[in-house]
């Protein structure tokens, strides 16, 4: 059977007018100004290659145990909101089959995995109810992929769930096919995403926020701001105040490196 046949819309050279092509998508992705520009981007050419639902997730802050602050999570998704609560807002991601395999394995795997984990019986409770789960929501074709990281502390992964009515095999022929390709580009936006602000920062830092961070980063003291921002100590102090509260952190330190991470200062605004 081939990909027309199973009622996927794929991207073929005679069609580019009408569907993302690579150097677009390339284009598009490099533009984006923040995580939602991008995100709209991606997904919509995931979409040309039949995956219909789309969950992207990060973090910095991994351990052996956890993935930190549920709150700290990058999370993007065209899922319903019925589901997205579901799953992520109670905790049952943390028990999602393929988040294990996610946890030890960078590349591409098939959502055949779960079927076979569910014959051999290689399956927890808890990752049983989130197959259960699922598929009770029509999650039952696809692919997750396990992206590159840079430290011990990060993690990425996308799940890439295909149109409902397509069935694994016929994923996998895709896949076999376009798979490379479906890859370079969610590695493309993952690097893309790592350098924009991140769209779930709960209180964004304003300008004069970042602005003493950034100095503080410097290594500049309280008094050494003060003079070269031209405000008081005690301005500068409600600043930092403001920022940790708004990083609900509670040290400077803590303010500049987490602020750092969601790529809050050192950036370019417009």
């Amino acid at each position: 059977m081939d990909a027309n046949s199973a009622n996927i819309a794929i991207p073929e050279p005679a069609k580019q007018a009408e569907n993302l092509s690579l150097i677009s998508f390339i284009e598009a992705a490099a533009s984006a100004k923040d995580m939602h520009e991008l995100w709209d981007v991606y997904q919509a050419c995931m979409a040309q290659y039949g995956f219909t639902r789309v969950v992207y997730g990060f973090t910095v802050n991994r351990t052996d145990t956890s993935f930190g602050d549920p709150q700290d999570l990058v999370v993007l998704s065209n899922h319903t909101e019925d589901y997205m609560e579901g799953f992520l807002n109670s905790g049952m991601f943390l028990s999602a089959p393929m988040l294990r395999w996610a946890r030890s394995n960078i590349g591409a795997q098939s959502w055949q995995m779960l079927t076979e984990m569910a014959k051999t019986g290689d399956m927890t409770e808890e990752e049983r109810k989130v197959f259960a789960f699922n598929r009770a929501h029509g999650i039952v074709a696809g692919y997750t992929i396990s992206l590159p990281y840079s430290s011990s502390r990060e993690k990425g992964a996308v799940g890439l769930a295909a149109a409902p009515g397509i069935e694994q095999p016929e994923v996998d022929r895709l896949w076999a096919k376009y798979g490379r390709t479906i890859l370079a580009l969610t590695n493309v936006a993952h690097l893309k995403l790592l350098n924009l602000p991140h769209a779930n920062s709960r209180r964004p830092l304003t300008k004069r926020q970042r602005e003493v961070l950034e100095w503080v980063g410097d290594g500049k003291t309280t008094a050494d701001i003060a003079t070269i921002m031209g405000l008081t100590q005690a301005t500068v102090e409600k600043h930092l105040r403001l920022a940790r509260e708004s990083l609900d952190v509670d040290t400077t330190a803590q303010a500049v490196l987490k602020a750092s991470f969601q790529n809050q200062i050192y950036v370019l605004t417009s």
